[in-house]
């Protein structure tokens, strides 16, 4: 006769340890798994189209006439494309107020976003790796900093602008950007910088290296994707802005946004200049942003895995 013996060995589970399931999934994902991915991809796509719509609408209302314009909406272009014109674009060109407020805007978009990159990302090393005192009580300040509202800062910056006799003019609106801008550069940038090797940096010392070459041949090449989204995020908040132009600008200093809320005050007999108008200053952004955003989703993602 022979007994058949159970030769199996358990599972060893350490003491102390309660065996669990797998993670519970959230319903999102539990949703996203029925549904499938091809319909999962379908209502990305309808939602795409719906957040396009806009700026679809805005570039076809700035190929029609003002007539156009104001008899009919922008989708009656998709039965008849033949009234699609460029001769908005071409009056634009000619119209000198919205030529020199594009170059305005070129004059402080650029000047900001290089000043907060250039600066934010010294003073981010420095507070990052060289030891000084009251480096984390001067880092808690900058931090601070940040959650200042900007409509706080008007009115003493207004008083300060023009005792130094720069109110209303370009140097003033880039004074202001680089002011609000830095607090948040150099927060972002210390944080980055902070995650790169020690190791490293101490090989370079012994090597003979000083601070500012540190800087520029090893924090600089590592730290290019933050520096890259930073610079994003500075372009695209200059660039867009309306309230610091309105309180620190003129009329002959005034970026894109001013002159195109200046030409609403007509609307019905300005769509002509306001629909390409808005359209040029809204496609620079975006050629920015798509020319960066390989470096932007680099710097998003840096340290999220070791």
């Amino acid at each position: 006769m022979s007994v058949d013996i159970d030769t199996r060995v358990p599972d060893l589970v350490p003491a102390g340890v309660t065996p669990t399931g797998p993670p519970r999934r959230s319903l999102l994902s539990r949703l996203v798994g029925r549904l499938g991915s091809t319909a999962v991809n379908v209502i990305v796509a309808v939602l795409g189209v719906f957040w396009l719509a806009p700026v679809v609408g805005l570039a076809v209302a700035s190929l029609r006439t003002t007539a156009d314009n104001s008899s009919t909406g922008w989708w009656t272009v998709l039965t008849e494309p033949s009234r699609l014109t460029l001769d908005n674009y071409a009056a634009l060109m000619r119209n000198e107020s919205v030529l020199h407020s594009l170059w305005n805007t070129v004059l402080i978009t650029v000047p900001s976003t290089v000043l907060v990159v250039v600066l934010g990302a010294l003073a981010a090393y420095a507070l990052a790796w060289i030891e000084f005192p009251g480096r984390d009580w001067l880092f808690v300040l900058i931090v601070a900093l940040i959650v200042v509202p900007v409509q706080v800062a008007i009115i003493p910056d207004a008083k300060l602008f023009g005792s130094l006799g720069i109110y209303g003019s370009i140097a003033a609106v880039i004074s202001f950007h680089v002011a609000f801008g830095l607090p948040f550069a150099i927060f972002l940038l210390r944080n980055f910088f902070l995650a790169i090797p020690k190791d490293l940096l101490e090989a370079a010392r012994m090597d003979g290296g000083r601070d500012f070459t540190i800087f520029r041949r090893v924090v600089l090449p590592i730290g290019w994707p933050a520096i890259a989204s930073l610079a994003i995020f500075q372009f695209l908040w200059v660039w867009n802005d309306l309230l610091v132009a309105l309180v620190f600008a003129t009329s002959d200093n005034a970026p894109i946004t001013y002159t195109l809320r200046e030409q609403m005050r007509a609307f019905s007999s300005n769509v002509d200049v306001i629909g390409p108008g808005a359209f040029l200053s809204m496609v620079v952004p975006l050629v920015v942003f798509f020319a960066f955003q390989r470096y932007f989703v680099q710097g998003v993602l840096a340290g999220s895995v070791k």
